[in-house]
C-alpha cells in the first residue's frame, strides 16, 4: 500500500489538508497527517484544530511515497521555514519521489529553486514565488515530480489526481462518481 504524508503547520488550509487525506484513504492509500509543530493538535487557518497522526521528528519521513503540502497562511510560511521539511523535500527530489503542493504551498518549491522550466499552478497572487516555473492554466498541474493545484476549490480534483497517480485511473473515477464530484 502506498503511503503519503500530508504536513501540517499552524495556519494550514483545512479544506486542502483534510480533503486530500480523506480522498486518499477512500482510495486505500495510507495517508497520514504529520505535524511540524511538535504537537499533535494543529490549529488551521480558520480555527479548526486537527489532530495529526504523528509528529515530524517522531517518524522516518523518507518511508512515505509522496509528500503533500497544503497551503493556507501562515501555514505555508511555517512549512517553508521548517529546516527538517526543507531537507526532506530536497531528499525527495534527489530520489525522484513525487511532491504535491496546493494553494500557496507551491511557493515553497519555487523558493527552493525546484520549479525551473516546470509547469506549475498556485493560488492567484503567488505566481512570482514560483521562480522559473511555466505557469499553467489548469486546476491541477503535473510537471516532472511536482503536482500542484490552485486552492481550496480545487482540492477534490487535486486529491483525485493523486489517487490516479498512486493507484490508477479506475479507482479515481470510482471515487469521483461515489463522491458525486462534477467536473
Amino acid at each position: 500500500m502506498k503511503r503519503v504524508n500530508v504536513y501540517l503547520a499552524e495556519g494550514f488550509e483545512e479544506i486542502e489538508a483534510v480533503t486530500v487525506v480523506d480522498t486518499l484513504r477512500r482510495g486505500e492509500i495510507d495517508a497520514k497527517m504529520i505535524s511540524i509543530t511538535g504537537e499533535k493538535n494543529v490549529p488551521g487557518a480558520h480555527g479548526i484544530v486537527v489532530t495529526a497522526d504523528d509528529i515530524f521528528e517522531s517518524i522516518d519521513n523518507m518511508e512515505s511515497d509522496m509528500i503533500v503540502l497544503p497551503g493556507g497562511m501562515p501555514g505555508t510560511r511555517y512549512l517553508g521555514e521548517h529546516k527538517g521539511l526543507r531537507k526532506l523535500i530536497m531528499d525527495f527530489v534527489e530520489k525522484g519521489k513525487p511532491i504535491a503542493a496546493i494553494c500557496a504551498a507551491p511557493s515553497i518549491l519555487g523558493k527552493l529553486g525546484l520549479l525551473d522550466k516546470v509547469e506549475a499552478v498556485c493560488y492567484p497572487g503567488f505566481e512570482e514565488a514560483l521562480k522559473g516555473a511555466v505557469i499553467g492554466s489548469n486546476n491541477v498541474s503535473h510537471g516532472g515530480n511536482f503536482i500542484t493545484s490552485r486552492g481550496p476549490g480545487t482540492a477534490i480534483h487535486f486529491a483525485l489526481y493523486l489517487v490516479e497517480l498512486l493507484r490508477d485511473k479506475e479507482t479515481a473515477e470510482e471515487l469521483k462518481e461515489g463522491m458525486i464530484v462534477q467536473c
